[in-house]
């Protein structure tokens, strides 16, 4: 009888979490304290704020926590899909940023990760075509940072 190989499993996608909140004293207090308490821990965060209201984007290692969280408390939230990649050293963000360029991507937005497992520096990325930078970091010898990278 043949041996059957099962096919490995497609490592999860960074989700990143845009939270719309008014921009008052307090709310963004109220949506960290709120994730602290469930024990979901923001790993990468960056607020964008207007005279009326704030948008907090955010990766955490508890997506399904976050998500149900968010969704309890009546949080405006979407959910979209975000390029996760070490870098090290000074000169590596712009080999990052070569690399999506030598591969014509358009860069979104970046922002720094707060915190990384193994204390490694790292960037979420909003690009316009995920798996073609995906491809084009591994080929410059980026790691590529996936959900199971980030859970603890």
């Amino acid at each position: 009888m043949p041996t059957v190989t099962e096919r490995a499993r497609e490592p999860e996608p960074l989700s990143q979490f845009s939270v719309f909140i008014p921009n008052r004293l307090g709310r963004l207090h109220e949506v960290t304290c709120r994730l602290a308490e469930r024990q979901v821990h923001i790993l990468a965060l960056t607020v964008l704020d207007t005279t009326d209201s704030t948008i907090l984007r955010f990766l955490v290692d508890d997506p399904d926590g976050a998500r149900s969280l968010l969704g309890e408390h009546g949080f405006p939230f979407s959910e979209t899909r975000v390029l996760g990649v070490e870098v090290e050293g000074e000169g590596s963000l712009k080999d990052v940023l070569h690399a999506l360029l030598e591969a014509e991507l358009n860069v979104h937005y970046t922002y720094p990760f707060l915190t990384r497992p193994g204390g490694r520096s790292a960037l979420v990325i909003s690009i316009e075509d995920q798996e073609v930078a995906e491809d084009a970091l591994r080929r410059h010898q980026f790691t590529v940072l996936y959900q199971g990278d980030l859970s603890r």
